[in-house]
Order: C-alpha cells, then sequence, then structure tokens
C-alpha cells in the first residue's frame, strides 16, 4: 500500500463531503449559524481553503497564488476564516477551496512524506515538520470539518451523512425515540 496515495485519497474524499453538504442550499442556509458556536457551512469551506493554502503550500516554502483577506489583517486569529462576509459570495468562496486544493494537490504529489517543512504559528521548539504530519493532520482537520458539516446540514434540511438512507423515516424517528428515552434514565 502506497500510505501517502491513501492519505491523500482520504483527504480528497473528505474535501468531496464538504463541498456536497453545500448542494441545493441557499445561500442563506449555506451562511448561518445553527448551534452555538455559530459554526456554519460557508465558514468551514473557508476556514479549509485557508488550511490547505497554509499546511499544504506556505509551510513547504509554496506561496499562494493569492492573499487571503484574513491572514493578511490578521483577523483569523479573531475567527474571520470561519463565517462569510456579505461581499464573500458562495462561489468565491467555493472556488477559493477548489483553487487551495488544487495548489495543495501539487505539493502532495510533488514531496515525499518525509519532505521538511516548517509552520510558521506553532512554537518555536514544535515548528519543524514534515509533509507526512502535515498530510495527516490535513486529513483529520478536513474529515472533523466534514463531520460539522453533517451535522450543519442535517439541521437546516434533515439530509443526513452517508449513512442517512440505511432507515427510512419511520426507521428514524424509532431509532430517535429508542436513544431519547434511554437517555432520559439519567434525568
Amino acid at each position: 500500500m502506497d500510505l501517502k496515495a491513501e492519505l491523500h485519497r482520504q483527504l480528497q474524499q473528505s474535501r468531496a463531503v464538504m463541498l456536497a453538504k453545500l448542494d441545493g442550499l441557499s445561500e442563506y442556509d449555506r451562511r448561518r449559524p445553527l448551534v452555538p458556536s455559530a459554526t456554519n457551512l460557508l465558514g468551514l469551506v473557508k476556514h479549509l481553503a485557508g488550511l490547505e493554502y497554509s499546511y499544504l503550500g506556505e509551510c513547504f516554502g509554496r506561496l499562494p497564488p493569492e492573499k487571503l483577506a484574513w491572514v493578511e489583517d490578521e483577523t483569523i486569529w479573531e475567527g474571520a476564516d470561519m463565517w462569510a462576509l456579505p461581499s464573500e459570495s458562495s462561489e468565491y468562496l467555493i472556488g477559493l477551496y477548489q483553487r487551495a486544493c488544487a495548489f495543495a494537490d501539487e505539493t502532495i504529489t510533488t514531496l515525499d512524506l518525509d519532505a521538511p517543512g516548517s509552520v510558521a504559528h506553532w512554537p518555536e521548539d514544535r515548528r519543524a515538520t514534515t509533509l507526512g504530519v502535515l498530510l495527516i493532520r490535513m486529513v483529520g482537520e478536513t474529515a472533523h470539518h466534514s463531520g460539522h458539516a453533517d451535522i450543519i446540514r442535517e439541521l437546516i434540511d434533515g439530509t443526513g451523512g452517508p449513512d442517512a438512507d440505511v432507515l427510512d423515516e419511520a426507521g428514524w424517528t424509532k431509532y430517535f425515540s429508542t436513544l431519547q428515552r434511554a437517555a432520559e434514565a439519567f434525568k
């Protein structure tokens, strides 16, 4: 098994899940926060675009072909990468993510897993890293946020994750009720 190819495949699958969660939604639904942390679908896409450019580009001396305003003005540290400004359309942010992924793919295909990199915002004694470590990190980040997107999408319109078709609506209702009763035993 080719470890790098498998990691890359896993990353590509999670990227596809992330983008699929936007399909068929209005601009409003793509932007609206539905949980107390304000997590929203376009914010997740925007965040992941920045991570792709950073961890799988800049950390290996590859400058992205475009500047990210929230990185340039450092509002990224205030959460500016976690939501879409009214001036940032879905088309722009989806395109940005696709371009960032293509840029990152070039790094992945060009370098070996043990290629040295450096993460400028990490503590000085831990900045030195490798493509393998950062590829694992991106697989984790993207899968993590794709899971968030599954939940946000389910809150918007009931569209579940990849196992949503295991049960019909009556089956899911029964399953939910069973879990609710089990939880209530601890009230």
